[in-house]
């Protein structure tokens, strides 16, 4: 196929390969180049609807920021999202399929093939430079045969491979070494190596590195240091649920850590808030005194409401809400604090039917098709604790579920949907209970409004007697860009880009 393309391919899971790829996609944008971000298949629980209403994973759409792109589904034409251990919905061009066992996808890899390279050659037209990214390891032996996310989806692309080693988790010289071995004819692709998230003395590192280009005939094309970056994570490997409380935070929220979640990037923005603290709360853990429970979105609600029950932190939660704590749940959690779920097809469960925490007087009905939009929508709720200035919120967002939920007479929606995939609508969405103090939306991103949040907090801020967060708080856009100018930065001063080129010109 025609066109520049690299693929950046790593030894393990987590070790880099997406910031590194936005770091990439960041860096041939600064140089003025039109460069797009590919990956064949994504497994995650974090997913984008587009503006055509079709479903992706997360890390696209962050590398698609980085590039300065719109996101497209062609970024990311395969989607899994696990449902079980053995198990998960397949969604093919932003479309479900339907769910597939281990055993069956892998069955079923082979007739990807054709598809990928049709979506590989439609995407790639239109830019000067697409940056690939693989997924896990290349040299899982057993799985080679039927690969269509790394090495066989080079091979579709006839793309060059620069290899992604992990230095901080040790043993980072048998992990490259031992993965270029195991690649065999594979292994020319190989054009680079890069060592990613460095603490020390490079000088000491040095004599291993020749060593490592003279066993595996590959230069070294950079090391990079480890960096404390804002950006949003793939998936729940992530070091964000473990991170340390921060000393000047003012505003503590609980995130109830479900086995499922989803879409942990709705709380993103609250990170940048030097003011606001968020604590995944898991279930050895206990929620404390926050200003506010979050629970967040669930690939498998009924599961997740079951966990909450069974490991003690539903009655924290019940607790917590007598207490006039704020709860807000978005999407699964939205259900899981209604009345009660029903899945009479089966869609998540064999059990046709859960009791919900009972804090919202709304029910939830599972059915076969997924709702999957783009909407924008309105508050023009005065009531509302946190919304004084007497103003409508303007919110957008998106909707990504099975359930269909519906609110009894102590309910009341929390705000009304007036545009829909670009057509203008009028109808409600989510619920607040009579007390204002539960909420809930099927709305993901509602948060990266920055007048309602910096709202919400500035309820919390009055309510401890705090001064008010500023009038010039940054956008999350502005927030982000800063993040991908400094991940930029770092990768530019610490990875050979002369090299880079010529491997995208097919010159290495």
């Amino acid at each position: 196929m025609a066109g520049k393309k690299v693929m950046m391919q790593g030894t393990a899971s987590s070790v880099g390969k997406s910031l590194l790829a936005a770091a990439l996609c960041r860096v041939l944008y600064q140089d003025g180049h039109r460069v797009v971000p590919f990956k064949s298949q994504n497994m995650a629980l974090n997913s984008f609807i587009t503006d055509e209403g079709l479903e992706m994973g997360r890390a696209q759409v962050m590398q698609a920021e980085a590039a300065n792109v719109k996101p497209h589904v062609l970024m990311n034409p395969i989607l899994l999202k696990p449902s079980a251990d053995t198990a998960a919905q397949v969604i093919i061009k932003g479309k479900v399929q339907g769910n597939m066992t281990a055993a069956s996808y892998h069955k079923f890899k082979p007739q990807l093939k054709e598809m990928l390279g049709e979506v590989f050659q439609e995407l790639s037209k239109d830019y000067d430079m697409v940056v690939m990214e693989g997924a896990g390891s290349p040299a899982e032996i057993n799985l080679m045969e039927n690969d269509v996310v790394n090495m066989g989806m080079a091979e579709i692309a006839d793309a060059p491979v620069i290899l992604i080693g992990d230095i901080d988790r040790g043993g980072v010289f048998a992990a490259l070494y031992g993965t270029i071995q195991l690649l065999g004819e594979h292994r020319k692709r190989v054009k680079g190596i890069i060592i990613n998230k460095f603490r020390g003395d490079k000088q000491i590192l040095e004599p291993g590195l020749k060593m490592l280009e003279d066993l595996t005939g590959v230069p070294v094309l950079g090391v990079v240091p480890y960096g404390d970056f804002n950006i949003e994570d793939e998936d729940s490997v992530t070091e964000r649920f473990n991170r340390k409380v921060k000393g000047e935070a003012k505003i503590h929220i609980d995130i109830i850590h479900l086995p499922h979640i989803s879409n942990f990037t709705d709380f993103h923005i609250l990170e940048t808030f030097p003011e606001v603290e968020i604590r995944y709360v898991k279930a050895r853990d206990h929620i404390e005194n926050p200003d506010m429970i979050i629970i967040p979105g669930s690939k498998n609600t009924i599961a997740d409401l079951k966990y909450i029950r069974e490991s003690g932190l539903e009655k924290e939660i019940l607790q917590a809400n007598k207490k006039g704590i704020l709860i807000f749940g978005i999407c699964g959690g939205y259900q899981i604090l209604g009345k009660k779920i029903m899945d009479p097809q089966g869609v998540e469960s064999s059990l046709e039917e859960i009791r919900g925490l009972g804090l919202l007087d709304v029910e939830t009905v599972f059915e076969g098709e997924k709702v999957t939009t783009q909407v924008e929508a309105v508050i023009q709720r005065e009531d509302l604790p946190f919304l004084k200035s007497g103003k409508d919120f303007s919110i957008k967002g998106y909707e990504i579920h099975m359930g269909r939920t519906t609110l009894g007479e102590l309910a009341k929606p929390l705000m009304t949907i007036t545009n829909k995939l670009g057509e203008e609508v009028s109808y409600g969405d989510g619920a607040v209970n009579g007390n204002l103090q539960v909420m809930g939306t099927y709305l993901h991103g509602v948060f990266d409004q920055l007048n309602f949040t910096s709202s919400l907090i500035n309820y919390f801020m009055e309510k401890k007697g705090l001064d008010p967060l500023g009038e010039n708080q940054m956008t999350l856009e502005e927030y982000k860009n800063k993040e991908y100018d400094k991940l930029a930065k770092i990768f530019r001063e610490n990875v050979d880009m002369e090299k880079i080129y010529r491997i995208l010109g097919g010159q290495e």
